[in-house]
């Protein structure tokens, strides 16, 4: 399958994938998936963690990030540019904040973090642990970079209903995660 295939069926999933997100957030279960989120994350307490502003129709993970902070410094993503890796900068409730590119907003202070647990945020994911996103391939980069420093854990939070049928197709470069947590629990791919 060539490169171009790939991106169509990618783009065809993300399309589905998408509409299936904005039904389930109307549908609401981001407490639960937070709760859940908590669980998962309770034997790490301490370590440093990055969450996302949620943007579109993502599922908020603001609530488990605050409760972690009162723990561990927690970062926020910060683009710095295509085809570069994230960078994670400080972030907590009331945390003063301003636009940054794509939407999504970013500490006004800058403070950098190298986290060792990501919550991601995805359009799909599928029963191997693969993620799709946006297609920028941010993440995938990111966590290529970290883990090759040492151990990370790639938590995706998502709907249920963003599970895809089929195995998600999948390209050399792109990243398994190590969980799943939705708002019906936790799933461990590895």
């Amino acid at each position: 399958m060539t490169g171009e295939d790939i991106a169509t069926l990618k783009q065809q999933a993300r399309k589905a994938a998408l509409e299936r997100r904005k039904a389930a957030q109307a549908a609401g279960g981001d407490a639960e998936a937070n709760r859940h989120l908590l669980t998962l994350l309770a034997p790490l307490t301490g370590r440093p963690v990055a969450g996302y502003m949620p943007m579109r129709s993502e599922i908020n993970p603001l609530p488990a990030m605050a409760q972690i902070s009162h723990h561990g410094p927690v970062g926020v993503p910060v683009i710095l540019g295509a085809g570069r890796p994230l960078a994670f900068h400080r972030w907590h409730p009331g945390a003063a904040m301003k636009p940054g590119p794509f939407g999504a907003d970013v500490p006004v202070e800058g403070e950098e973090i190298v986290p060792r647990v990501l919550i991601v945020p995805l359009v799909a994911f599928d029963a191997a642990g693969y993620r799709l996103g946006y297609g920028g391939g941010f993440y995938d980069r990111t966590l290529e970079k970290l883990r090759r420093a040492g151990p990370v854990l790639a938590v995706g939070l998502a709907y249920a209903a963003q599970e895809a049928e089929r195995p998600l197709p999948v390209e050399p470069t792109d990243q398994r995660l190590d969980a799943v947590v939705t708002e019906k629990g936790a799933r461990r791919f590895s």
